[in-house]
């Protein structure tokens, strides 16, 4: 979220819930999902498809209630006196679905786990402020475990982190600090297809994955913590297109939908009631390039990137497309976020402004002349064609250049190649936040050696300055740090952000209640029917 699973602004992928081979009991939440990119394992999901169900299976120490305020889950204590050297004590009793017990090992092996290099987990840049990351993460690592990780008992371990971090304690909650039994580490990719977990609840059955069309939960009797089940289990169904889960919920044959498509923004408050459901969440849209593409590497990449900016009406594609539920970025975090700052130096690159356009990217064919075509890539499934196609437009408009959308049939599709480093174009990418901090959406995608950094960003200076915000004695230091760091992306263009955020979801006539929370997901535990 990194949800969850936060995790990236996913959409779906598969078959229609027609498809699947047996149908849902009528007590069963039916939700929509997509295919994960990879086997549900918490280190190595940083996409919301797979973060949604992985926030379902695993307890952490800390748990997020719908507004985003952190609680004790499995954490008793969490002690520090330093803000950088911890002690934490597990509660007593709690177990995996298989029936073994969660210890404190649980939790530092796999924390090790995750960090490792050669495990090559998609979440590792998480544990980068632990004593000992270095050695464990290098490629050819000299070290197997975090030394600033150490077990006391079975119920208490301690982390010694590098510096004082002001959100490590708010983290813990977030996907990859979840325990593991000893289980997973047998076959991990086994594993993640029948992942065994301490959360709320647990898969049906073995194979309760049914790639591209279903994911069957149900209620873990053995959970203990604050985010007990008030319904009978949860089947994420996984569609082709938003409108057609749109269609399911208008028909009753689906349970909640998150994302309401661009063909019903302006009818789902008529056609839900008081069903629909609108709130302003930490969610974000950005069009990223990678450097190795040519002409978007070095000054003449960010001269590029700024004239791409200034060249997109943000405020006419949120009113046209959107109709109220997008608002134009105005930083790389989220709007709706603890120390938000909508005017930062730098923040005139995020405005229309199509004569400063033509100038800047006149000033990069200086460089090099101009040639090929702007492409900008997105996943089909994912109701994304309208504002791409739009943006590629208001790009062709302001500075006569060919641009496109390039569409990918699934986010998977485009994840992987993302991933690799082999994309070769332009691309839309979101993030939707794990923990409600400006710092999680920054450390995440933008730390040099995140595993999350699409673009490949990769300025020490400002590694610094986000050290230096985790390191702040209050808040509002932190805060004042992390405007330096955004001022530097908006300087180099790191990429560019285009839409923030105001959901629009709906809920069936059979179902009571299913408040969504602040990522924008449901608080898919208190969905009652």
């Amino acid at each position: 979220m990194a949800l969850t699973a936060a995790a990236l602004l996913a959409t779906s992928l598969g078959l229609s819930a027609c498809s699947s081979d047996d149908s849902a009991d009528a007590s069963i939440v039916t939700t929509n999902g997509g295919e994960p990119q990879n086997p549900l394992v918490p280190t190595n999901t940083n996409e919301n498809m797979g973060g949604r169900v992985v926030d379902r299976l695993f307890a952490g120490l800390k748990y997020y209630d719908a507004d985003g305020v952190a609680h004790d889950e499995m954490a008793q204590k969490i002690e520090t006196t330093d803000r950088k050297n911890y002690t934490i004590t597990i509660k007593p009793d709690w177990k995996f679905s298989d029936g073994t017990t969660v210890t404190a090992k649980s939790f530092v092996d796999a924390w090790n786990y995750g960090a490792l290099g050669t495990n090559a987990q998609l979440q590792s840049y998480v544990f980068s402020p632990i004593v000992g990351f270095d050695e464990v993460s290098a490629e050819k690592p000299t070290a197997q475990t975090l030394s600033g990780l150490k077990v006391v008992d079975d119920k208490t371990f301690t982390v010694a982190l590098k510096s004082p971090s002001i959100d490590f304690e708010t983290e813990l909650g977030y996907a990859p600090f979840y325990p593991l039994p000893e289980a997973a580490f047998k076959d991990i990719k086994a594993f993640g297809e029948n992942p065994i977990g301490n959360g709320p609840y647990k898969f049906a059955k073995n194979g309760a994955w049914q790639h591209n069309v279903q994911i069957d939960l149900v209620p873990n009797p053995d959970y203990k913590g604050g985010r007990a089940p008030k319904n009978k289990g949860l089947r994420f169904v996984m569609y082709q297109s938003y409108d057609t889960a749109y269609a399911d919920l208008i028909a009753g044959n689906l349970d909640t939908l998150d994302t309401i498509p661009d063909s019903a923004i302006t009818s789902y408050k008529n056609d839900l009631g008081d069903r629909a459901i609108t709130k302003p969440t930490a969610q974000n849209q950005h069009i990223g390039i990678q450097t190795n593409v040519p002409h978007f590497g070095g000054e003449e990449g960010v001269l590029r990137r700024k004239a791409l900016s200034m060249a997109i009406n943000r405020e006419q594609i949120c009113e046209n497309i959107f109709h109220g539920t997008r608002l134009p970025a105005r930083d790389f975090t989220s709007a709706s976020l603890p120390g938000f700052n909508g005017s930062l130096p730098g923040s005139e690159f995020l405005k229309y402004n199509p004569d400063e356009a033509k100038k800047l990217w006149a000033q990069a064919n200086a460089i090099s002349p101009w040639s090929g075509r702007y492409e900008i890539a997105y996943n089909s499934d994912g109701g994304h064609q309208a504002w791409i196609e739009a943006v590629a437009n208001s790009i062709k408009n302001t500075l006569g250049i060919e641009s496109i959308g390039f569409p990918y049939p699934t986010f998977k599709n485009i994840r992987d190649e993302v991933n690799a480093k082999t994309i070769g174009k332009a691309f839309r990418y979101g993030w939707q936040g794990d923990y409600p901090t400006m710092l999680q959406f920054l450390t995440s995608q933008y730390y040099s050696y995140s595993e999350t950094n699409n673009v490949d960003w990769k300025v020490p200076e400002f590694d610094k300055l986000l050290d230096a915000a985790l390191a702040a004695p209050t808040q509002e230091e932190s805060y004042k740090i992390v405007a330096q760091a955004q001022t530097m992306m908006l300087q180099q263009m790191a990429d560019i952000p285009v839409l923030d955020y105001i959901a629009s979801a709906g809920r069936s006539d059979k179902v009571q209640t299913a408040p969504l929370a602040w990522n924008g997901l449901f608080a898919f535990e208190n969905i009652e029917k």
